[in-house]
């Protein structure tokens, strides 16, 4: 493609060069680059883009996207006040501007975002769509599966991806969109049908510093003139009800008498969800396999989706009623003693919260509680979810998660003023605290703390481990190592077993 046609009607651009040079791609990596790329020279956290521009003019860049051009010589040279927001309408063009011939609906909000793509997949596909999903699990596309490494790709790389898709036969896109992916223009040149936002609780505070900054990045994705032709909003959450008043246009959805979409009847057992929403097209009975009550409001907000998309009632009950589980989101595991874990990806409070209380609603004997906080990230919710666990459950085990560069026990100092300001007391050995009373170990090695807590598992007990969920691997140092909790936990069931 040639520069002048790649960069026509974008004037947010200033461009100087050669308008026919050809450009044969667009990276922000400079040891991608390939003879006739563009560079785009981005700002971030650590790294300055524009210290590798002469590596990327050696390695054949042509032309280089940057905020100073005071580098760059020999090449064709593109300046913008906001480099990344550029580079997304330059990628959307390079390749064919691939969403805008398909259905794309974006989940954004701190949680339920994974659960309710594969919700929105199994209703789309149940109308007849080729679904692709971008996502925390995985970039997938029928038998094309592949590692995700951010929830929400670069820009760069997500149009190349959903053109991959559409030259597949993709005919719909459910994406999960992170706050980092709105604040960083990563979905500038995405052509959103439908936005869907699930709540807002602290996470992330160590990008955004304050709630306002979290809650500002996910509005963009809400916004009039850039964001989704039509907005689904959770307004049982507070700052759903607040982006609501922002969009009255929005379909929205909850148990508030004010909801477009709002459950009537809710039946919650170990057997799954039954529910009923009154909704614009009618009744919409669920019956649904999944758990918890926070797993009714992400039914409700992918029926919500499925009526601003214009599904007929009975295909959206169907659809959701055909998703039997979720990786790492209350995945159950079951144990031959009678009792049963439930891994989970919760690394959050409010996430940890709802889980535990998921399965506190389903009445087992005794409730225990193994999670970590992963290092480099926000520490202030560390005691809050040390308090979350030893407010709920009755026996908690305090581990590692991903420590990172921080040293584990370190970490788990951190956490430990919540349990104890929760009336936990610590125990000497792995046992559970006398009738009455919530107690907490500390084994720092998460293979080991697995191995502890489901050695104490009888009948009738209930297990979260939380934090990982889906992941296969845990970071330590710069290392990332092999580890999935959901493996952990059936060898350590296999071992006690074994031992008993």
């Amino acid at each position: 493609m040639k520069l002048a046609e790649l960069t026509a009607g974008i004037d947010r651009l200033t461009v100087n060069g050669d308008p026919d040079i050809e450009i044969t791609g667009i990276c922000y990596d400079s040891r991608r680059v390939v003879a006739g790329s563009l560079f785009c020279a981005l700002r971030g956290e650590h790294f300055d883009g524009h210290r590798f521009i002469p590596e990327a003019i050696a390695a054949g860049a042509v032309a280089v996207l940057c905020e100073d051009a005071g580098t760059c010589t020999g090449v064709a040279v593109l300046t913008a006040d906001d480099p990344r927001a550029a580079m997304a309408e330059l990628a959307a063009r390079f390749h064919g501007c691939p969403t805008e011939s398909m259905l794309v609906a974006g989940i954004t909000g701190t949680n339920g975002k994974t659960t309710v793509s594969y919700l929105l997949e199994s209703l789309l596909a149940r109308a007849g769509k080729h679904v692709a999903v971008i996502g925390t699990v995985a970039y997938r596309f029928g038998p094309d599966v592949r590692p995700a490494p951010n929830t929400t790709p670069e820009s760069v790389d997500l149009q190349q991806l959903a053109a991959g898709f559409r030259q597949q036969g993709c005919s719909a896109l459910v994406m999960e969109v992170s706050s980092h992916a709105l604040a960083q223009q990563r979905v500038a040149g995405v052509a959103f049908d439908v936005g869907l936002f699930t709540n807002l609780t602290p996470e992330h505070l160590d990008y955004h510093r304050e709630m306002e900054s979290y809650f500002a990045a996910k509005r963009l994705l809400f916004d009039r003139k850039s964001g989704a032709k039509q907005a689904v909003i959770n307004i049982d959450d507070p700052w759903g009800l607040r982006l609501a008043q922002e969009r009255p246009d929005a379909i929205t959805c909850g148990q508030d008498q004010e909801a477009v979409v709002r459950i009537v009847e809710a039946e919650l057992g170990v057997a799954g969800i039954r529910a009923v929403l009154e909704s614009p097209v009618g009744r919409i009975e669920i019956d649904s396999p999944l758990l918890g009550r926070f797993n009714l409001a992400n039914l409700c907000c992918a029926a919500a989706t499925g009526v601003a998309l214009g599904l007929d009632p009975q295909l959206i009950a169907e659809g959701l009623g055909a998703v039997a589980t979720v990786p790492g989101r209350l995945e159950a595991i079951d144990h031959p003693g009678g009792a049963r874990v439930l891994v989970d990806y919760a690394h959050t409070g409010d996430a940890l919260e709802k889980a535990l209380e998921a399965m506190r609603d389903l009445k087992p004997r005794r409730l225990l509680a193994l999670f970590g906080c992963g290092g480099d990230r926000d520490r202030s919710k560390r005691p809050k979810m040390g308090e979350v666990a030893a407010r709920i459950a009755d026996l908690v085990v305090v581990t590692s998660d991903n420590p990172r560069s921080e040293d584990p026990q370190a970490i788990i100092t951190e956490i430990l003023p919540g349990v104890e300001a929760a009336g936990a007391v610590k125990l000497d050995r792995p046992a559970f605290a006398p009738a009455g009373q919530t107690g907490y170990l500390v084994e720092p090695d998460r293979r080991r703390a697995i191995e502890t807590a489901v050695a104490l598992l009888e009948e009738g007990d209930l297990l979260l481990v939380a934090g990982k969920g889906h992941e296969d691997y845990q970071i330590i140092g710069s290392e990332r190592l092999h580890f999935d909790d959901r493996e952990e936990v059936r060898r350590a069931i296999a071992l006690t077993v074994e031992n008993r």
